[in-house]
């Protein structure tokens, strides 16, 4: 198959790469894309050098160099971004050669803050083009009226300039005409006016982004149906027709009379640029704006993920003259209905110049930040003792290296995991986490002014109902930051537990809270009946209950329609190709951090930086995310699949996450790494030789962790450690883990991204269902024993194989099944409580001191969308306990024949029908309906069916 940049330049265009790092430099990477894709030119901008500089190693050696001359933080940075400059312009000069001039540029921005300052850009356009000495450069000038002076000055100096900011067609001709001026004023001195050399840099997306939200506003307002679907075709139009229709002006401008005589003095025009062409809106075409501008004389300038979209999928034809009449009647359409294009463009200049001065402060910020490390000689950030592993963990990094698998990974290479076909389209249908960060960059203005309109309206509580994926991220954030002053407090619902539903409802007032409902499928039971419960419940109080009701789905689901039929008040339709887990960065994650009053543009900046780090271009030694997959599957291949995770309190729940990321995407095929989080740390002697320990804190482990940690390095554990700044690092955490999982999923030979075995138990529930539903009452299990406190349940065949005495003989027997290499799982079927949570790791300590297995907790029905698919498809090495236990309360569930009480022992009921059609070890344990009462007496039966002897009982926590 041709290459379709290369083909798209065939057709006048020339395809720019919207972003630079140092290592793009080092490693050839521009170089290739420049021999294999026929790459023209290189933009950049502060934030593109913010996240480069701080999100990379890349210039740490420079950086140490600058230091120790003494050089201050604005001399640091400018050596920094020039060298890049120069290097970049070298590596492009073939590129301007080539095409005489025309193409092969890289750009450098003048400081933002001299936006509106015409004398101060003109002295600073004028010393960077001096400094840089590349002919091949080009500065940017912003497009502010300030700014058109300093333009004509620098082009009739000579300077090759790239206007940059410009968004409306308006501003678009005043550059222009400030470009002629500039070249006839060299003309009239008889100077010369060929390779001088300028684009005027048209953004597109934003445009699509500002007038979208009030257009969507105006939907969700309208008095009509046929209203709100007149308003819904309007969306995602307006900057392809601005484009377009600037286009035309281009045409008048340099096809002209006037630009005639410049033309025959070999004048170049000064072509439109067509920038932030990266599609922000998830539910649009990732390569709308490159598809659609497709003409003779231009230059579209892309972000990555877009590059490696049209190589993948893009249309190569002429396109940019296509339906002229028709974006003419747009911008009449959208006048119509109150958009003011001339007051949406010029707002979006202005904040664009501002977040433009926004991450150069950021940058000057961080690179003082860097400075500092750097002088204190803090260590970096990601560190492991691997001992004996350390080989074959290098050794799984040479070869990454040579089948280039990060940049695989980048390209979103579906054949890297799996040949079949099968496997291969649900792998191309799940990679977009790669990208999300960036665009959900795109729209934080408009999380951000969500969100203030939902505190102004005074909402107290904030509800998120969701399971898996579209819940666990959420909890994070709500148990790591708390409540943030003056906005809503965020409440995670993620369990069908009755007694769990009745206290919600007794916590919030529902005409005060705003109900998140969020579901990938649409079609998720637990959401769905969450959903109908609290629609219910608002419905007694308000007329219109779905003003209380936000949807997060995926475009065209069940849900999608429900909450248009029930006028939600708002939808956010989040990329289809992302998978739950993978979903933390997306608007699953995002919406209820903006709800809940976090800054989530410093969290989706964080996540920038570490997408740096882990970028394809870093090799693969240096590049954290190979190094952490690779360490995650070398120690599994060698038997340490027991991902032992040793967090700080104050980012404890983060492992609860790690824990579904980990055990969904590799437990399967019998393989898998299985994640204990919320163990007790304990000594050597506690321990088999298959855990591997990761402590993630925020600066360094508190002293007896530390010490904890270096003994079992000392007695030969594996142990990574992960440095936090602070918690929003945590926005870096997501992503750095996602991708070590999957680049962990290559070594281990599985599809990271399916979860063949969850519906198992979703099938084995809806067959309960239907038969309660036909006979008014649950299947019961035949009881294995008593001692009046607990009742134990078993299979047929466990039954067989365990002695029909008393309980604590049926629990030894049953737990001594456990064996090296095992581990023992408690499976929670009631509501989570810090008193249980208290028992239950006195039983976990206990379990683990006593068989050396590790042990792990999961509350129900949770679990089985976490690491409910390694319990099933991964290594027959699990010993199950299902802990079941009466409820208290029991809530109703709006149409249907069961309630909250009948569906949770239904789950519990499939899940154990699950283990035990696969030949699981599992056995099921009713404490009763005191359930700390019952979790003591299950504490005390296992101290005595296997009580803990020797070292171990010495180290015991």
């Amino acid at each position: 198959m041709s290459n379709r940049l290369v083909e798209i330049m065939k057709l006048g265009q020339s395809i720019w790469y919207d972003n630079i790092r140092r290592a793009m430099l080092t490693t050839g990477d521009l170089r290739k894309k420049i021999e294999e894709d026929d790459l023209r030119g290189v933009t950049s901008n502060p934030t593109i050098f913010e996240k480069a500089i701080t999100g990379s190693n890349d210039y740490d050696e420079q950086l140490r160099q600058l230091v120790r001359a003494g050089k201050s933080v604005s001399e640091i940075y400018e050596d920094l971004v020039v060298e890049d400059i120069r290097n970049a312009a070298d590596v492009l000069s073939p590129v301007y050669d080539k095409t005489d001039g025309l193409d092969g540029y890289i750009s450098l921005e003048v400081n933002p803050k001299l936006a509106y300052d015409t004398q101060g850009t003109i002295d600073e356009a004028t010393r960077l083009f001096e400094r840089v000495g590349r002919r091949n450069v080009m500065i940017k000038i912003p497009a502010a009226q300030e700014g058109l002076a300093a333009i004509e000055e620098s082009i009739y100096r000579g300077i090759n300039i790239n206007v940059t900011m410009i968004f409306s067609i308006e501003n678009y001709v005043q550059v222009a005409e400030s470009f002629i001026k500039g070249l006839e004023r060299r003309a009239a001195e008889g100077k010369s006016v060929d390779h001088i050399a300028s684009v005027a840099s048209f953004f597109v997306s934003r445009v699509d982004t500002a007038i979208d939200a009030d257009l969507e506003r105006k939907a969700r307002e309208a008095a009509t149906p046929e209203e709100k679907r007149r308003l819904e075709a309007l969306c995602g139009r307006a900057a392809v027709a601005n484009a377009k229709l600037a286009y035309q002006k281009y045409r008048e401008l340099f096809h002209g009379a006037r630009f005639a005589g410049l033309r025959a003095a070999s004048a170049q025009p000064q072509r439109c640029l067509w920038a932030s062409t990266g599609t922000k809106n998830p539910s649009y075409s990732d390569v709308l704006y490159v598809d659609n501008l497709i003409g003779p004389e231009t230059v579209n300038t892309v972000p990555p993920a877009t590059y490696t979209a049209i190589r993948d999928h893009g249309r190569v034809a002429l396109t940019l003259e296509e339906g002229l009449e028709e974006c003419r009647a747009l911008i009449g359409e959208l006048a119509g209905v109150g958009i003011d294009l001339k007051a949406v463009t010029e707002k979006l200049q202005r904040d664009g110049l501002a977040a433009f001065v926004g991450s150069f402060d950021t940058l000057v910020e961080s690179i003082e930040a860097k400075r500092g490390a750097l002088l204190s000689g803090i260590n970096e950030r990601m560190s492991a003792s691997l001992g004996k592993y350390a080989d074959a963990v290098g050794a799984a990094i040479k070869e990454s290296e040579k089948g280039e698998v990060m940049r695989r990974v980048w390209r979103k290479d579906a054949a890297l995991w799996k040949s079949e076909e099968e496997h291969q389209k649900v792998i191309g249908n799940s990679l977009g986490w790669l990208n999300v960060a960036d665009q959900m960059a795109g729209v934080v203005g408009d999380l951000v002014d969500f969100a203030e309109r939902i505190r102004e309206r005074g909402f107290t509580h904030v509800v998120l109902n969701g399971m898996g994926g579209s819940s666990l991220a959420p909890e994070v954030l709500r148990r790591t930051f708390g409540r943030q002053e003056g906005f809503p407090e965020l409440l995670v619902l993620d369990s069908t537990d009755p007694d769990t539903v009745a206290d919600f409802r007794d916590r919030i007032d529902p005409a005060r809270t705003l109900f998140v409902v969020s579901s990938k499928s649409g079609t998720t039971t637990e959401p769905l009946m969450f959903y109908r419960y609290w629609y219910g419940e608002v419905s007694r109080v308000k007329e219109n209950p779905g003003e209380n009701f936000v949807a997060v789905t995926d475009p065209g689901t069940q849900m999608e329609a429900d909450a248009t039929r029930d006028r939600f008040k708002r939808v956010f339709l989040n990329p289809a190709d992302i998978g739950g887990r993978y979903s933390a960065l997306s608007y699953f994650g995002m919406v209820p951090a903006a709800l809940m009053g976090l800054d989530v543009r410093k969290l989706l900046d964080r996540a920038g930086r570490v997408m740096q780090a882990c970028s394809q271009v870093v090799p693969a030694g240096e590049n954290p995310g190979a190094r952490l997959g690779a360490i995650l599957g070398e120690c599994a291949r060698a038997g340490r699949d027991k991902l032992t995770i040793v967090a700080d309190p104050r980012v404890e729940s983060f492992g609860l996450w790690v824990e579904q990321l980990v055990a969904e995407s590799t437990g399967k095929e019998g393989k898998g790494i299985v994640p204990v989080a919320g163990e007790p740390l304990g000594s050597p002697a506690s321990y088999g030789d298959d855990r591997l320990f990761v402590s993630i804190a925020v600066g360094r482990p508190d002293s007896e962790t530390e010490s904890r940690l270096q003994a079992l390095e000392a007695a030969g554990h594996p142990v990574i450690y992960r440095m936090l700044n602070d918690l929003y690092d945590l926005g870096e955490e997501f992503f750095l883990w996602e991708i070590a999982t999957a680049f962990a999923g290559w070594r281990l030979g599985i599809n990271p991204f399916d979860q063949p075995n969850v519906q198992e138990s979703k099938d084995a529930t809806r067959e309960l269902l239907d038969a309660f539903k036909r006979e008014g009452r649950l299947q019961e299990q035949t009881a294995l024993s008593t001692d009046g406190a607990l009742t134990l349940y078993a299979d047929e065949a466990t039954r067989n194989a365990l002695p029909a005495g008393s309980a604590t003989e049926a629990l030894r027997a049953h737990l001594q099944r456990a064996g090296a290499g095992d581990y023992v799982a408690l499976l929670c079927y009631f509501e989570e409580s810090e008193e249980a949570d208290t028992v239950l790791r006195q039983i976990r300590t206990h379990l683990r001191d006593a068989t050396r297995c590790a042990t792990t907790t999961g509350y129900g029905p949770r679990f089985l969308h976490s690491t409910g698919q390694l319990h099933k498809g991964g290594p027959d090495t699990g010993v199950f306990l299902q802990l079941t236990a009466a409820d208290a309360r029991d809530v109703e569930i709006p149409g249907e024949p069961f309630t909250f009480s009948t569906l949770k022992q239904a789950q519990a009921l499939g899940d154990f029908r699950s283990l035990s059609t696969r030949g699981r070890r599992a056995l099921r344990v009713e404490i009763g309906a005191d359930i700390a009462a019952g979790l003591r007496r299950l504490l005390d039966l296992v101290r005595e069916a296997v009580p803990v002897s020797g070292a171990a009982q010495s180290s015991g926590q």
